[in-house]
Order: C-alpha cells, then sequence, then structure tokens
C-alpha cells in the first residue's frame, strides 16, 4: 500500500498511470492547504471526507479526456477540503431528499467559485469533470426538465451565478430547461447567494431560503445541533443523485450508495477498492445510473392492489428494453472495466474462492461414477484379468456404470442495478457473480447472470406518452425497464467475462421495478430443458420508481413483487432465493437471508447454493431409510 509520503527515489521504476496518480494526489494536497489528506483510488466517484480522499481509478489506457475528468475530480475534492466546514454545513440541512440534494450541489458550486478566483485552471478542470458527467448520463439529448435531476442542473446554473463560467457545451441542453423554472421562483434569492459566497454560515442560511423558494419538500425542517448534527455531518456532503436513491430505498441502502473512501486502495494502486467508509462524502454530479427489465404477462395470477383498483400494468410496454451487455459499451471500454473487475477480484478471490471450492466438491462429489461388478455381460472388467491368467477356469467378468441421480441444474443470477447499489455493493455483486459462474461451470451446472433497473430516471418515454394522452388516471408503470443479459446460460464464461465489467460503469445503474425484473427472469429459467432451476436475487432494497409511485398508490410496486414472489413459491417449479446487501429480504421472501457489508455477499451466495444441494439430498436419504425399515 503507498502513501503519500513515501523516501525520494522509492517510485523510479514506477509506471505512466503510477507517476500520473501521484502527481494528481501531489496537487489534490497542495490546493486544499492539507497535507495530511490520504488520497486514495477506487471504482466509482470522488468523495470526501475529515482526512479521507477518494479519486476513481483511471484507466490504463489514458487519454486526454481521462486525464483531464481526473485533475477535475481531484479540484473538486481539493477545494471542498479546503472551503467547506461540515459541522456549518450540516446545520441547516434539509430534511427532503431533493432539497438536500440541491442544498448539497449549490454548496459544491461555492467552494468552485471561490477556488477559480484564485486558481484559473481549476475551473478549467472541473468544466471538463462536468462535460464528461453530463455525457455519460446523456444530458446532452435530454428534451425536458424531469430527465435531469435538479441538483445537477442547479449546479452548474450557480456556478455560472457565483464565477460567472459558461456551462460545457454538453450541459446547455438541461441548463437551458431548467432555468426558466428556476428564474421565475427563486432568481432574487440565487442573487443573494452570490453576495456572501465567503461566509459559509450566512450562505447556508442564503441557500435554506432559496431552496424554500424553489418549494422543496422538506424545506422547512431544519435539522438539529448536538446529536442530530454530528448525524449529518456525515451526510453533509453526499451527492445529488445519491441522496434520490437514498432516501427513495428507505434503510437499506443508506449506507452503501453513499461515499467509500476505500483505504484499502492508494494513490500508488491500481484501484483496488479496500474498506468502504460509509462516511464518505460524494461529490455533486456524479452519480451513477441505468438498468431495469421489460416482461410480458402470461397469465399469472396477479391480485388487484386494493378492491376496485386495476391490478398491476405498466403503462406501456413499447420502450422496454432486453439487451446484451455488449450492446451497452463499446469493445474498448468494456475491456477496461473488465481489468478494473480483475484489479478488484485479487483482493476477494481468497474468501470467495475456498467458498467456491467447497461447493465444487460438493456437486463434483454428487456425479461421482459408481460402477456394478462381476456382471455376465457388459464392459470387460479389466482389472479382473490377472485372476484368469492365474487359473483359466476363472469366468470373464464384466461390469457396468450405474446411472447418477444428479439432476441437470440451471441457476440464474438476478442482480438489482438500481442508483443504490453503486459503489462497493454492485463491484462486489459483479466479482461474485463471475466466481461463482465459473465455479459452476466446472461443476456442469449452467448459470446465466442477469440485471434489472430503467432505461431513465423518473420516467422515460412511457411517462412522455402519459402526459401527450391527457394523463388518464391508474396509469399502473410509468417508466420503460431494462433487463440487460450479462451472461446467458448457454454461454461459456470465456466469451461472457468482459460483459460482467459492465456493472462498473458510471450510468448504468439507475431506478429498480423488481416484480417485473423477476418474472422475466422466471420465465428463461422455465424455458430451460433443465431437471433442476433456481433464481437467486440480489437485492438491496425494496423496489422503487419516482415516477410510478407518484401517481399510484405509494406501495403499488411492493404489492406486485410481493404477488410475484407468492405465485413463484407457492406454484411454479423454480427454487427462488434472495439476498438482501442491508435490507431485510426476509419480509418478501420465504428463502432469505440478509447481510450487512457487501463483503459477505461471496460467501452468502455459495453458502445458500450448498443448502439447496444439501436439501436434495436429504429425501433421498430419508427414502432410503424407509425401504430399509420395511
Amino acid at each position: 500500500m503507498e502513501r503519500g509520503n513515501e523516501r525520494p527515489g522509492a517510485h523510479k521504476d514506477a509506471g505512466p498511470i503510477d507517476t500520473f496518480k501521484r502527481a494528481v494526489a501531489s496537487t489534490l494536497r497542495a490546493i486544499s492547504a492539507r497535507t495530511d489528506v490520504t488520497v486514495t483510488y477506487a471504482t466509482g466517484p470522488a468523495t470526501a471526507t475529515g482526512g479521507q480522499a477518494k479519486l476513481p481509478t483511471p484507466s490504463r489506457r489514458l487519454g486526454p479526456e481521462d486525464v483531464a475528468g481526473l485533475r477535475g475530480a481531484a479540484d473538486a475534492v481539493a477545494l471542498r477540503l479546503r472551503y467547506h466546514h461540515d459541522r456549518v454545513h450540516a446545520r441547516r440541512m434539509p430534511a427532503g431528499q431533493e432539497a438536500r440534494a440541491v442544498y448539497n450541489a449549490v454548496e459544491q458550486a461555492r467552494v468552485e467559485a471561490l477556488g477559480g478566483r484564485l486558481l484559473a485552471g481549476v475551473n478549467a478542470n472541473i468544466a471538463a469533470a462536468i462535460d464528461q458527467h453530463c455525457r455519460a448520463e446523456g444530458f446532452d439529448a435530454v428534451t425536458r426538465r424531469e430527465q435531469v435531476p435538479m441538483a445537477d442542473a442547479l449546479r452548474i446554473l450557480a456556478r455560472e451565478r457565483f464565477a460567472g463560467i459558461t456551462p460545457p457545451a454538453s450541459a446547455q441542453r438541461m441548463v437551458e430547461l431548467w432555468r426558466p423554472f428556476v428564474e421565475a421562483k427563486a432568481s432574487r434569492r440565487f442573487s443573494a447567494l452570490a453576495e456572501c459566497l465567503d461566509d459559509e454560515e450566512a450562505f447556508s442560511g442564503a441557500l435554506r431560503d432559496f431552496i424554500a423558494a424553489l418549494e422543496l419538500e422538506g424545506a422547512e425542517s431544519e435539522g438539529e445541533d448536538g446529536e442530530e448534527g454530528e448525524r449529518q455531518d456525515a451526510e453533509g456532503g453526499q451527492g445529488p443523485s445519491e441522496q434520490q436513491q437514498d432516501e427513495g430505498k428507505g434503510g437499506g441502502a443508506d449506507a452503501d450508495a453513499g461515499a467509500e473512501a476505500d483505504s484499502g486502495a492508494t494513490e500508488g494502486e491500481s484501484g483496488e477498492a479496500g474498506d468502504d467508509d460509509a462516511d464518505g462524502a460524494m461529490m455533486p454530479g456524479h452519480a451513477t445510473e441505468d438498468p431495469g427489465g421489460p416482461t410480458r404477462y402470461r397469465g399469472q395470477p396477479l391480485r388487484t392492489n386494493e378492491p376496485g383498483e386495476k391490478p398491476y400494468q405498466p403503462y406501456s410496454t413499447s420502450f422496454d428494453q432486453i439487451i446484451g451487455a455488449e450492446e451497452l459499451c463499446d469493445p474498448d471500454e468494456l475491456q477496461r472495466l473488465r481489468t478494473q473487475l480483475d484489479n478488484q477480484l485479487a483482493h476477494l478471490q481468497g474468501v470467495v474462492s475456498r467458498l467456491a471450492n467447497r461447493l465444487q466438491r460438493r456437486l463434483l462429489a454428487k456425479q461421482t461414477r459408481a460402477w456394478e461388478f462381476d456382471l455376465e455381460e457388459g464392459l470387460l472388467d479389466s482389472g479382473r484379468l490377472a485372476r484368469i491368467v492365474a487359473n483359466p477356469v476363472h469366468s470373464l467378468s464384466f461390469k457396468h456404470e450405474k446411472e447418477t441421480d444428479f439432476r441437470d441444474t440451471v441457476v440464474s443470477l438476478l442482480i438489482d442495478n438500481s442508483g443504490s447499489m453503486r459503489g462497493r455493493p454492485i463491484t462486489v455483486a459483479a466479482m461474485s457473480a463471475d466466481i461463482l459462474a465459473r465455479t459452476l461451470e466446472r461443476c456442469g451446472v449452467k448459470v446465466e447472470v442477469l440485471g434489472f433497473t430503467t432505461r431513465a430516471w423518473k420516467g422515460g418515454h412511457a411517462r412522455e406518452k402519459w402526459l401527450g394522452e391527457g394523463k388518464p388516471p391508474n396509469p399502473g408503470r410509468l417508466n420503460d425497464l431494462r433487463h440487460i443479459v450479462y451472461k446467458a446460460a448457454d454461454m461459456p464464461w470465456r466469451r461472457a467475462r468482459k460483459n460482467l465489467g459492465l456493472m462498473l460503469r458510471e450510468g448504468i445503474l439507475k431506478e429498480n421495478i423488481d416484480g417485473e425484473a423477476l418474472l422475466w427472469a422466471h420465465q428463461r429459467l422455465i424455458a430451460r430443458p433443465e431437471q433442476r432451476r433456481i433464481l437467486m436475487v440480489i437485492s438491496d432494497g425494496a423496489p422503487v420508481d419516482d415516477s410510478t409511485l407518484s401517481v399510484n398508490a405509494g406501495n403499488y410496486l411492493e404489492r406486485h413483487l410481493r404477488d410475484v414472489i407468492a405465485w413463484i413459491e407457492g406454484a411454479s417449479p423454480v427454487e427462488l432465493i434472495a439476498i438482501g446487501i442491508g435490507h431485510d429480504v426476509t419480509r418478501y421472501y420465504r428463502r432469505a437471508v440478509t447481510i450487512m457489508d457487501a463483503e459477505e455477499l461471496g460467501g452468502a451466495m455459495l453458502k445458500q447454493l450448498s443448502a439447496l444441494f444439501e436439501e436434495e439430498e436429504r429425501p433421498a436419504l430419508g427414502a432410503a431409510l424407509r425401504r430399509l425399515a420395511v
């Protein structure tokens, strides 16, 4: 592990990537005016908390855009460390999720404006990072305001108002969509913010007034000092999109969507993440978003949500998407993400590999060949030929291989690709899926790896269609699903290995509609020829889609999920297992386990599968004992 203060000449043989990382770390410390800052590199967005700064791991194929993006992320973190005070900021933190997101984003714009006064190059670097983020999120192609989180737009509008910085080309469209709304609601209060940039105490008060003028939910309730203030200190720097997802997910996603200042990976390492630091502050404008999954209903008995209310239904399935991972990313980027995943695997491989080998031994033991000897016909038993040579009176001996009772099996891993899974949880899920796929393939068990999310935040084309048709009541699901096939059951692991890296891509993880994803994965399994079908769901919370829940009952998606689970568990030959990450899924699934740390995921997956195969052995043993008793 390399830190910032090494002896001279310690890195004389370092490669260009390591040299660049050390230079960025040194610059970060210089700009932040803090020599005690520990800089780490790991998967995920840039974060800052206390004396820890975490930056995204640079690509091994470092191009000009990558250089500019990383330098901009480092400068944004450095300025936050220099000009931002957690306790002052947390004292007036609003309660609503969108209000918090805006509060954090505009504060980030304040520290960037202050830094830009002293260092003109900082403005250019941060603008490059923002441009890269906007293009990754598709903000350069949006057509309506709801497609862009308010916090992302306000950070750029605030930079423009505070420092006169023109938004980058990729952000022009989103800024122009939000500008009329902000000017109409709070133009005067927005200008007042620019007059108190140097006084964080006054700025936070004016910022609360600005948020109240925007009529954001939760803007009127302030956090308390003391213990509540301490709790908010840890949340004060959290990024906008992260806050939106955390609040929507409930208790299960609070710790993992936040920041992970992975202290195990330092600026000299190539991006391996260590232990998560749940107190990390994510920099605004670095949220990730993406997948879900489409379904067709083929007569499954789904109840209505309430007496007289329509059954669960999508408003439109025309825009839903089932897509292979390789179609969502160009080959070079996919290779870079796979390399990043391989770097992460080095840290988890030890524990999970031991469990994988244990599962492999268990499965192979069930497939051990057994023979019947001393038969009159069959295969010639060469082991008995010696006795015939010794005494020709003995007759030839034959043998016959017994049929094994091991049933053909297929396992489907359905992984939640929602935004609150980003960071360490989705990284560990990808690593665990990779190891499990390799292990089961060696045992002759087919494995498919699937992901589910949505194509957009807060509704997509389905919502636009609903708005265009006059907002009919009880529209049902109002977002476009995206179901991703990372590895098909019949695809060898060597061909699918690159695809699993896609889970680490910024912009893939968005909202989650679990019920339809379960039906989709179930239908794929039912179509398989194997005798035994196992579906393992990995998630960190209840289904969440703001667009759908805003016009339907608050538990509309959750009730549908319960209906689907009850139907699969009660009427389907598919065996269903669930693993919840930081979220109690035992209230939904009959066979489930909850883990509080993503690092436990690999072991939990393998233990659950081992338990299933043990259960299969017990009925056979019981039947044999009953036959003996007779």
